[in-house]
């Protein structure tokens, strides 16, 4: 005999006889019927998961997962250092583009920046100095200043933002335009033929552009020091060429080097790291900016720390 419908409304047929529901086994496409017709999930994909699937589940790796990002840079630098002893091979007339735009075309802002600060470190020595009648001694503050930290940072920092951030955009467009992806069907390693270059040509010209600063800030305290003090030239120039020395001149060097090292290692690889879209060419180009100005900061610090050790 056929089960009666239980009461409720028109479209109460949907659910299985109360026979059914009361304990006998209901028919699996009926349920499946049922199930649908109430949006439901099929009951395969509600059921718990069985203890072997527990079991094989990898266990959560927090640790992982923190040091993954920290370690993407060391992995990064690494490949730049193989690529370098592999003698990667990259495009002559690239090299030179890269060249004259880290170098020459920055010579007017390099130029502009440090003879102002060397006016400045002038003028502050001169105010406080003047009260000792201890004049002269700024041109031995401005020398030793420009030397030691000042030309090596203010340079730095001012291709941070220029040259640094030139990198990134230019690396992240690529990015976008898949244009990486297609070196890496060609069979061309982004790493040597786009990476490298800029990393060399920023290490060459960066300690060049410190010594031009060097010798623009001091022309900038000069200008100040004997307009405000009224020192002759000669007097001016004999204090500067007793207050430096290669202790100092080499230190700045080697700061302009490592500078160098890092500001294009934080532009390529904020390039290379940028999300594929246009919105990602400005995060890039940012993060290339904030980490090349704190990293140059920040190694200034273990320099003057190294230094003093070092009683240079």
């Amino acid at each position: 005999m056929r089960p009666s419908r239980p009461p409720g409304p028109r479209w109460a047929w949907a659910w299985p006889p109360a026979a059914w529901r009361h304990g006998d086994a209901a028919p699996e496409r009926h349920t499946a019927a049922r199930r649908l017709l109430l949006g439901l999930r099929p009951a395969a994909a509600t059921r718990p998961a069985s203890r072997q699937a527990l079991r094989l589940r990898p266990p959560p790796m927090p640790l992982a997962s923190v040091l993954t990002p920290m370690l993407r840079p060391v992995a990064f630098v690494g490949e730049v250092v193989l690529a370098a002893t592999r003698g990667g091979a990259f495009r002559a007339r690239d090299f030179n583009r890269v060249l004259a735009d880290a170098g020459a075309r920055a010579l007017p802002i390099v130029t502009v920046v440090n003879m102002l600060v060397g006016a400045i470190l002038a003028f502050v020595g001169a105010v406080q100095l003047v009260k000792f009648g201890a004049g002269i001694f700024v041109a031995d503050g401005v020398a030793i200043a420009a030397a030691r930290e000042m030309a090596a940072v203010i340079t730095a920092v001012v291709m941070a933002g220029r040259t640094g951030a030139a990198f990134a955009a230019e690396l992240a467009t690529m990015q976008a335009n898949e244009e990486v992806d297609a070196l890496k069907v060609l069979g061309i390693d982004p790493i040597a033929w786009l990476v490298l270059p800029r990393v060399l040509a920023l290490i060459l010209m960066l300690p060049l552009l410190y010594a031009y600063g060097v010798a623009t800030g001091l022309f900038g305290g000069f200008l100040v020091g004997s307009t405000m003090l009224q020192v002759s030239p000669a007097a001016y120039f004999d204090r500067t060429l007793n207050a430096l020395s290669w202790a100092h001149l080499g230190l700045g060097l080697s700061k302009s080097f490592a500078f160098g090292v890092l500001v294009a290692l934080a532009g390529c690889y904020c390039g290379l790291t940028a999300q594929r879209h246009a919105a990602g060419v400005g995060l890039a180009t940012t993060r290339a900016v904030v980490i090349g100005i704190v990293g140059v900061i920040a190694l200034d610090a273990v320099f003057a720390i190294c230094a003093n050790a070092l009683n240079i």
